[in-house]
């Protein structure tokens, strides 16, 4: 006998509960029933019997979805399709079936449905199995009903592994089309789709995303909301995905690595979902766009850029009037469906104001609607005291003045709350900030209120259902949910301020800025107090603390400043302090404390960028203003030489930055009375620094080692400072020769870099990239190249491939890779890296000519000799012009130049140039430095070539004796002497 044919159900339902739909019709595909799906919306669908009975001409059952949809209409309603089941029920009811995934009571009209079996509160597999039991459906050989949770859609009550994302408005209505292009614009693009929901303030963009979450949330096993209309709050949140991940970052990183982290750990996934709720401008958040073929993507904005970085922008426009009046009806209970209709017509069917106006109905029983609607449709938007401005419809102003008077008269808690918070942030309102305030910072009329844990919930309830702002609930102690932030519409936030009188906005402010200060924890270096500045940036403008004379407010800003110079997002600390500083000019002089100290950041900032010109620019002005001022104090002068001294070592003036320490360590010992404070600790080490890049290790080995000595003796072993010194210690003995030491020194130094500030710390970056320059020099290339390439990989998605300490880097990692042979690559990375610093430093710097020496170097390795020798003249011409003669790294390039020339069939000139070199190096550096050495042991293999055997030998002779005496036999440095290969210097950019 043939089987019988499969069951056929055909699930009806409506837009929202799409996820249900799709995961009943999985179960039973797999229970062997052929599903089919109907979409069914209510709100759109007339209670006709022939809507229902047309869904039975099919064969089997039917299955209907029962959900908030169907129990939230108006009395009308529910009756007509009472009528109509009352209808088709007897006739047709051994076909349908029904089930609840509402958490609602039913209403009376469900009862014709006879049994509805509710899913909600259940696990999948007891669902699944009540709805293979209602329909009478026995899965194959009676199997069992659980499945693989890797495939196929989740159920729909449980969340995503990994869900920030905002609550579900339960009274969201409509937007079926946009959620539907939404759906299908994901499925039909796959994994890698972007998309921007683009409209206007108010439109509701943001409460579109989040239903589509709700409703596609099964398709998922990650879902990201980060709230992005401010760009360091954007930051935060996206880097806390890191966390959520589980990836390798260590929590005192700087944004930069952890959100880089997020996005590698997201390109390794599918099924993920990030929303960038509130964007503005795409370049400011760029760094946060996922990258590669992976995962899903929506971005909420106004603005139309946005195009250029989507592969689709979907209009969101006004409601539609069907979904206004059933959003208003829902809203609030006293709207019929004709007044709902004529409110929305009043204000074209605007959603915000849809929400705010049915709102102000409902808080307002008493209120005669009509009239409220006249008022709203032909009322003088100045009868109320608001602001007028083209960027509010005259809707707009009537409905909100109304609405903040009523507030004033009805609910005056909620009216100081609001007045408060119409000057923090509107995208994030710190109502925790707010209540840890203390009593002696608030006004006498907000104590109580704030401190009142009633009345606090009462007026942020009150004035959420008031003007449609929303909570969004944090985990408490206990587990418990407790109100964490507030949203505001930034137009109805700016409208608010507008409408607040002279008197009340100052005071409203003053209290916002004192709520911010109170907040700071007065430790910007400390990783811990970290998120709690990331908290408070963002208010700094709507408070008004940029425009503050109050010298605790100030001291509030340039800490947020140091923190963003520790965090190492440079771009916004420069943004900041230029405003900081632009703002306290008009009101203060230009010598004042806090100015100078804002003048400094802004000065490091630029330096740091590596906008050396404008750095020196900044801090010369600082330098001559501070030092003229008759009133200025000490420690004013010596911060203004040190950060010029940074920018003129930046800038290859090394021997103007020398002579300015020298200047301002001699004052520090004068003014300060003491050479072991940190200030004149941190004057000494750029000091020893400077020595340094002038070739003069042995001075600055020794001036670094006091200042470490120093350090330790302040600060412990685990200071970062201490770790600093250490690090330039180690460097500077690998400078001079003295590998071993070096790298016994950077091997506990490296660790405990990793130990203290986490090995994605840009200092420790630094001094893992000096351990393996360490390992390199004693020939331990294999373990030197996958820490230099990690360093290297680190620095580069932390800064990009332009910037200063990247550049470093990556010009240390091509001479390594020309080490082991890998020339291709080397003479590739040497190119990019010459290119980045002509760009970035202009032609006449010295770390120009070298990185330009560097690819001579390999390109002469190649086989182009005839191609590499202009390059070295260039690059050595280049150096002395820049250092002069004298200097090591002119010394370098010599010996450089001369293996060109050899290279080439030029003896007599290589002979020459390797005689005056090696002269200068003696004077330089002394006849036992690794670099006389080799350049004697170059000039010996020139001398051999050109018949010179006798001192050709006896200048060998002597190298060779001199390099076993300082290493051991097998070391790297003999064995290359010894095999007569070409000894050969490298430009190696210097850590500032």
């Amino acid at each position: 006998m043939p089987s019988p044919s499969p069951e056929r159900v055909t699930v009806v339902y409506a837009g929202q509960s799409w996820s249900w739909a799709t995961w009943i019709e999985y179960r039973l595909a797999y229970a062997g029933v052929v599903p089919e799906s109907a979409r069914w919306d209510p709100l759109h669908t007339r209670p006709e019997p022939e809507r229902l009975t047309s869904l039975l001409a099919g064969p089997g059952k039917l299955l209907l979805l029962i959900d908030d949809w169907f129990v939230r209409f108006d009395d009308a309603r529910r009756q007509a399709w009472a009528d109509v089941l009352a209808e088709v029920m007897p006739r047709e009811g051994h076909r349908i079936a029904a089930v609840s995934v509402t958490a609602a009571t039913l209403p009376p009209a469900a009862e014709r449905l006879g049994r509805v079996v509710p899913l909600r509160g259940l696990d999948a597999d007891r669902a699944a199995a009540v709805l293979l039991d209602l329909l009478d459906v026995t899965p194959p050989s009676g199997g069992p009903v659980s499945l693989d949770r890797q495939h196929g859609p989740r159920f729909p009550e449980e969340r995503p592994g990994i869900d920030n994302a905002p609550r579900h408005n339960r009274d969201f209505t409509g937007r079926e089309r946009v959620l539907e292009r939404m759906h299908r614009a994901f499925t039909e693009g796959g994994e890698g789709t972007r998309i921007a929901l683009r409209g206007p303030g108010g439109i509701g963009k943001t409460q579109t995303a989040t239903e589509y979450i709700h409703r596609y949330k099964g398709e998922y096993d990650l879902v990201w909301w980060v709230r992005a209309a401010v760009r360091p709050r954007a930051r935060e949140d996206f880097a806390r995905l890191a966390d959520k991940l589980g990836v390798e970052v260590d929590t005192g990183d700087a944004l930069r690595s952890r959100i880089e982290a997020a996005k590698r750990a997201l390109g390794d996934r599918t099924r993920w979902l990030v929303v960038l709720d509130g964007a503005e401008d795409p370049k400011d958040l760029e760094a946060l766009l996922p990258d590669g073929p992976a995962g899903h993507l929506v971005v909420t904005t106004p603005r139309k850029e946005w195009r250029r970085w989507v592969g689709e922008e979907i209009e969101l426009p006004p409601f539609d009037r069907a979904e206004s009046v059933d959003f208003a009806c829902r809203r609030s209970g006293r709207l019929t469906a004709d007044s709902a209709d004529r409110l929305a017509a009043a204000v074209e069917d605007h959603p915000l104001l849809m929400d705010q106006t049915a709102a102000w109905v409902e808080l307002n029983q008493t209120a005669d609607i009509d009239a409220y609607i006249t008022r709203i449709r032909d009322g003088n938007p100045h009868a109320v005291p608001v602001v007028p401005s083209e960027e509010y419809r005259k809707q707009f102003q009537v409905a909100w003045g109304q609405t903040v008077n009523t507030l004033r008269e009805k609910h005056p808690n909620a009216y100081e709350l609001l007045s408060l918070f119409a000057f923090f942030s509107p995208d994030v309102i710190p109502l925790g900030l707010v209540q840890s305030v203390r009593a002696g910072d608030l006004p006498e009329h907000l104590v109580s209120l704030v401190t009142e844990p009633s009345s606090w919930n009462t007026a942020l309830r009150v004035l959420s259902e008031a003007t449609s702002t929303r909570l969004e609930y944090e985990q408490g102690p206990m587990d418990i949910q407790t109100v964490g932030t507030l949203r505001m519409h930034r137009l109805f936030h700016r409208f608010v301020r507008g409408h607040l009188g002279p008197e009340e906005a100052r005071q409203a402010a003053e209290t916002a800025r004192r709520v911010l200060v109170a907040a700071d924890p007065r430790r910007p270096g400390q990783r811990v107090h970290w998120s709690r500045y990331a908290e408070v940036i963002p208010h700094l403008e709507p408070t008004g603390a940029l425009n503050s004379t109050d010298l605790d407010v100030r001291a509030l800003v340039l800490n947020c400043i140091e923190y963003l110079r520790v965090r190492g997002e440079y771009r916004e600390g420069r943004q900041l302090s230029k405003s900081a500083v632009a703002a306290w000019t008009t009101t203060s002089a230009e010598t004042d404390p806090s100015v100078l100290r804002a003048v400094h950041q802004l000065a490091n900032m630029e330096r740091r960028l590596g906008n050396y010109a404008e750095a020196e620019r900044i801090g010369r002005e600082a330098l001559d203003r501070t030092t003229a001022d008759p009133e200025r104090s000490p420690i004013q002068v010596l911060r203004a030489k040190n950060g010029l001294g940074g920018t003129l070592m930046a800038l290859g003036r090394y021997d103007e930055a020398r002579l300015l320490y020298e200047d301002a360590v001699e004052q520090a010992a004068t003014d300060l009375g003491d050479h072991e404070v940190p200030r004149t600790l941190d004057i000494r080490g750029n000091l020893a620094i400077a020595l340094r890049l002038l070739g003069r290790y042995e001075e600055s080995l020794a001036l670094h080692r006091e200042v470490l000595e120093a350090y330790i003796a302040l600060s412990g072993g685990r200071d970062p400072a201490t770790l600093d010194a250490a690090l330039n210690t180690a460097w500077t003995l690998r400078l001079l020769g003295r590998y071993g030491e070096a790298l016994d020194l950077q091997e506990l130094n490296f660790r405990l870099h990793v130990e203290v500030l986490g090995r994605n710390h840009a200092q420790a970056l630094l001094a893992q990239h000096n351990l393996a320059l360490c390992l390199r020099r004693e020939g331990a290339n294999l373990r030197a190249r996958p820490l230099m390439r990690e360093a290297r990989e680190r620095m580069l998605r932390r800064h990009g491939s332009g910037h200063p300490e990247t550049l470093m880097l990556s010009t240390d990692y091509a001479m390594l890779l020309r080490d082991i042979g890998e020339f291709d690559e080397a003479r590739e990375l040497a190119e990019s890296a010459h290119a980045g610093y002509v760009r970035l430093l202009g032609d006449s710097h010295p770390y120009v000519a070298g990185a330009l020496d560097n690819c001579a170097l390999i390109q002469g390795d190649q086989g182009d000799s005839d191609g590499a020798l202009p390059r070295a003249e260039r690059a050595r011409a280049g150096m002395e012009r820049a250092l002069s003669t004298a200097h090591l790294w002119s010394i370098g390039s010599a010996m450089n130049t001369a293996t060109a020339l050899a290279r080439t069939g030029r003896l007599e000139r290589a002979v020459a140039l390797g005689r005056d070199a090696l002269a200068r190096a003696r004077t330089a550096v002394g006849d036992a430095h690794v670099l006389t050495l080799n350049l004697a042991a170059g000039l010996a293999q020139d001398l051999e070539a050109a018949g010179q055997h006798e001192e050709a030998e006896s200048v060998r002779r002597e190298a060779v004796h001199m390099l076993t005496e300082n290493f051991f036999e097998e070391h790297r440095q003999v064995r290359y002497m010894l095999e007569g290969r070409r000894p050969y210097w490298d430009f190696e950019p210097q850590m500032l």
